[in-house]
């Protein structure tokens, strides 16, 4: 795909984006009542009516919900935007078993996949494994004729790292360096071929800014954690980024991680109980207030679920410094908590619509940077959502004097 038909794709999704921001930015957890319930009743209503079961069967896929208008129009337009095909694969050679033993089965696989789509032309002789962990992936990528740098901060990563490419007899260094530092550029040469498998937000942005001024012939990043930035606003990119007319806060660079992957039914319960208990809370905290406002709250250990609702909410008071509830319904009042969920749950369906569409925005935002660094780039996916719904993957090559047809799709 050209340069134009990236730029035309990015361009319907920053209309899209724009026009029903009203729909996507509001968040139920932390608003009573959306404003664009008043324009939508109809849909307001059937959403909050849904139960808590239903709203999470729904979760990874609601543009499948047949709800009233206009969420089936909302859906079509976001799935035609947001499309991106898988990228070609090719077979692997195979390694030894061990070569996965320490590796979290889930992880493994997306580095499988991640390897499996790379698709260079030109066979690398050097790898950089960025924010690289113990190095699995780039000792799962390293021929025995190729040498591998690991980047990565925490040390004792990089010391197991280390200790794990000795043992499978790997050519590899790894270095502990923080690579947002200055001095990071000088581990970076016009040789390399980097890779990032999830390096969160400014990390990977970093990489395609070190790399494309070093000179990178290659790179590959699948990204994530877009929100996490030293930024309050999203900083773009691209020249259209730049002059789109789209801000973005750090919360609303959240939105596209709020799809998950099935998680194990204790960690759900879990996860139900806390919001549920916060969601109370929140009707509570703002009576004592006399504010009709969401108060954040901080994290709490797990073990705070096993208080009695009374003792959860009497302590959370304290230190959020509010006056000591009174004589309260403690029963109903977790009851009510429940009941918020469940609308807040099938609420978010309508917000998730523009949750892929707007991870294609940012990831467009990076694409169209990097041609204009000079590469030629492919972007689709390299594995199922089920594995990661992070699966979107940026490569990139220096452009040659022979043109190469890129895809988006």
């Amino acid at each position: 795909m050209s340069t134009s038909d990236l730029l035309s794709r990015f361009q319907a999704l920053d209309r899209f984006l724009i026009a029903h921001q009203a729909l996507w930015r509001p968040k139920p957890f932390t608003e009573l009542c959306l404003p664009w319930e008043a324009t939508y009743p109809q849909l307001s209503q059937w959403l909050r009516s849904r139960t808590l079961e239903q709203a999470e069967a729904a979760h990874n896929h609601p543009e499948h919900l047949q709800a009233p208008p206009p969420f089936s129009q909302l859906a079509a337009q976001s799935v035609a935007l947001a499309r991106a095909d898988e990228l070609p694969s090719q077979p692997l050679n195979p390694v030894e078993p061990r070569l996965s033993v320490d590796v979290p089965g889930r992880k493994w696989q997306q580095i499988e996949a991640f390897a499996s789509h790379l698709n260079l032309p030109t066979t690398p002789t050097r790898w950089l494994d960025w924010c690289a962990g113990k190095g699995h992936l780039g000792r799962r990528l390293t021929g025995p004729d190729q040498r591998l740098t690991c980047l990565e901060y925490d040390p004792a990563l990089v010391e197991a790292g280390r200790e794990l490419s000795l043992r499978h007899r790997v050519n590899a260094q790894h270095v502990q360096q923080d690579v947002m530092a200055a001095e990071t550029a000088s581990h970076l040469h016009a040789d390399h071929t980097a890779v990032a498998l999830h390096a969160c937000g400014d990390l990977h942005v970093q990489l395609m800014r070190l790399a494309s001024a070093t000179g990178c012939p290659q790179l590959a990043i699948a990204p994530c954690c877009y929100n996490r930035t030293a930024h309050a606003q999203y900083q773009a990119l691209s020249q259209a980024g730049q002059i789109s007319a789209l801000q973005l806060s750090r919360d609303d660079l959240g939105l596209p991680l709020s799809e998950t992957v099935t998680a194990p039914a204790r960690v759900r319960r879990q996860r139900d109980l806390s919001m549920a208990r916060r969601l109370g809370f929140d009707l509570l905290q703002r009576r004592l207030r006399c504010v009709d406002n969401y108060l954040p709250t901080p994290s709490l250990p797990v073990a705070w679920l096993a208080k009695p609702y009374a003792d959860y909410c009497h302590e959370l008071a304290a230190r959020k410094q509010l006056p000591i509830p009174g004589p309260q319904d403690w029963a109903a009042l977790e009851a009510q908590g429940w009941q918020r969920l469940a609308e807040v749950r099938n609420l978010e369906l309508l917000r998730n619509l523009f949750r892929r569409p707007l991870e294609m925005w940012l990831v467009l935002d990076r694409a169209l940077y990097l041609q204009e660094q000079g590469y030629n780039v492919q972007l689709g996916t390299f594995c199922a959502p089920e594995l990661t719904p992070r699966n979107l993957l940026l490569i990139a090559r220096q452009m040659t004097a022979q043109p190469v047809d890129n895809s988006v799709d």
